[in-house]
């Protein structure tokens, strides 16, 4: 059964971190990228984060050097390590398998997303 299952999200003042983990059943994770993605109100989802199964990442230009994304192969769990957090990082987080991140094309189906919310 496909599943995706986030957590880790809640209300952080600017500048403070976060962690969210996302289990993901094995039929979608196994030998397959990985990525963290967000919507905010009023805006389309984006990815803002991605890691190959050999742990190659990359970022979108509005996280680099804060967000970091790593996964435990074993247990088919992906993480979104978040520093120096903005307010406009508030979103709902979802994480999910991209097949086309140029059309936002996904393996799974999309799961609840976990919310952050980054006060000023």
């Amino acid at each position: 059964q496909e599943q995706l299952v986030e957590s880790g999200g809640g209300l952080v003042q600017a500048g403070g971190s976060l962690r969210l983990s996302c289990a993901a059943s094995r039929s979608i994770f196994s030998g397959n990228p990985m990525g963290w993605y967000r919507q905010a109100p009023g805006k389309q989802r984006e990815l803002v984060a991605s890691i190959t199964y050999s742990d190659r990442a990359d970022y979108a230009d509005s996280v680099k050097g804060r967000f970091t994304i790593s996964r435990d192969n074993a247990n088919n769990i992906v993480y979104l390590r978040m520093n120096s957090l903005k307010p406009e990082d508030t979103a709902v987080y979802y994480c999910n398998s991209p097949v086309d991140p140029t059309r936002n094309l996904v393996r799974g189906s999309w799961g609840q997303g976990t919310q952050v919310t980054v006060s000023s």
